[in-house]
């Protein structure tokens, strides 16, 4: 056997180099969740570009819901298409493109340029959403059931620490812009550009060095649609795939929370805890390098008790941060919170993907894959949502809307008890 079959971990043929492309691309596309989703576009949206008014939170929940409905839509059909195509890195070149040049599009939206911003966030979420389930499709091909965790978890740490690279670079050039007397409006819009770049850039050697191991098939493919309503079918009742399909109901309600966080976290942090936009910003900076060491440690740490023990226990720490948040006054509990949220949000998204990787079939990566992105974009419309309506309905209470939408976290923890990864993973391969 030569040098690159017996690579601990990872499948036969498959050299060091491809996984190092294959993550890579969670380096290249964190940035843009970091600095538009999480640190800088959504506070410059709501404050800026809305103007500060009441409707401002919600006008941006609703823009991510619009773009994740899509890709629920979408998402299983991508997927297959992909699978029956070979064409999972064709379909992920496009959608970076897409990605890139959306972000690049967002520096156009100044003050009260609701329809510019809102078009291009939705294209380019849309187009990150549906490049993260191709991309993460490839995992089952590198990984060998035994690492899934630890390879999920290399690509999830050295994508945070792409986050902080954006993150820094976008802090770097606020720090000399506001000297200048540069407000948001002159200096955000260049973040805008510094992230497209830096996703563009980075992602090359993943499309240089990850291949693309399944081929178009030969005899004419059973219909995208078919192919799907024919998986539908097994995920309903005692069928093959009911530990998958009782997973993903638990995906929408943890990840609820988890995306509410990920898109509010900068926004929470000004309106209730009266941080500034430099303030706020290190605060993301920081608990990107949480959520790195969460990610890589706990990879290797799911691989020896389990994925369902795994993500039980970041649930349980997910709950412990939203009572500490909402119980901060002041900003050192804050802060144990936010680094609390950053190593169970790195631990908790590397270990979703593995376990979905370990319980999908090996001829349908794409297609399942693409369920867990509908499952999670789900999510990420009702999370987001529930905060936003909550803090409109209650009059701006930001402190009640992350309290309540902390409760999808119990739901999860409690439907998660009734899966069986053996015999959701048995069934996969039978």
């Amino acid at each position: 056997m030569n040098k690159i079959e017996t690579l601990p971990g990872l499948r036969p043929g498959v050299a060091r180099r491809e996984v190092w492309a294959w993550a890579m691309y969670d380096f290249a596309n964190s940035g843009y969740t970091t600095v538009v989703i999480t640190a800088i576009f959504n506070a410059y949206f709501v404050a800026v570009i809305a103007g500060g008014a009441a409707w401002g939170t919600f006008a941006w929940t609703a823009a991510l819901a619009v773009s994740y409905a899509a890709i629920l839509l979408t998402a299983p059909f991508v997927g297959a298409w992909a699978d029956t195509h070979g064409a999972k890195k064709r379909l992920l070149a496009l959608t970076t493109a897409g990605c890139v040049l959306g972000t690049a599009g967002l520096a156009l939206a100044g003050p009260g340029a609701i329809g510019v911003a809102i078009g291009f966030l939705v294209l380019s979420n849309y187009c990150f959403g549906t490049g993260e389930n191709l991309i993460a499709a490839f995992l089952p091909e590198l990984a060998d059931d035994d690492s899934l965790g630890k390879v999920s978890g290399w690509g999830w740490s050295l994508g945070y620490l792409g986050g902080l690279t954006s993150l820094g670079a976008c802090l770097a050039y606020i720090a000399w812009a506001e000297p200048q007397g540069h407000a948001a409006a002159d200096y955000v819009p260049v973040t805008m550009l510094i992230t497209a770049l830096l996703f563009a850039v980075a992602s090359v050697p993943t499309f240089l060095l990850l291949r693309e191991r399944k081929t178009a098939r030969a005899t004419a493919p059973i219909p995208v649609w078919a192919r799907v309503a024919g998986t539908l079918r097994q995920l309903r009742g005692s069928g093959p795939y009911r530990d998958m399909r009782r997973f993903m109901v638990c995906v929408v309600f943890y990840q609820a929370g988890i995306q509410a966080v990920i898109a509010l976290a900068a926004i929470y942090a000004v309106e209730a805890m009266g941080f500034t936009t430099r303030e706020t910003i290190g605060l993301i900076f920081v608990v990107n390098i949480t959520a790195a060491l969460g990610a890589f440690g706990f990879g290797y740490w799911q691989d020896r008790i389990g994925h369902r023990r795994a993500i039980a226990f970041t649930l349980a720490g997910w709950i412990v941060m939203i009572l500490l948040a909402w119980a901060a006054t002041r900003p050192p509990l804050f802060w144990l919170a936010a680094n609390i949220a950053g190593l169970c949000l790195g631990a908790s998204q590397s270990a979703s993907r593995a376990l979905v990787g370990y319980l999908a079939p090996p001829d349908r990566h794409g297609e399942f894959f693409g369920l867990w992105g509908l499952a999670v974009k789900l999510s990420s419309i009702l999370g987001p949502l529930t905060y936003g309506a909550v803090t409109w309905l209650s009059g701006g209470d930001h402190r009640l809307a992350i309290l309540i939408t902390g409760s999808y976290f119990v739901v999860g923890l409690v439907i998660l008890a009734g899966v069986d990864a053996e015999r959701g993973h048995r069934s996969a391969q039978a």
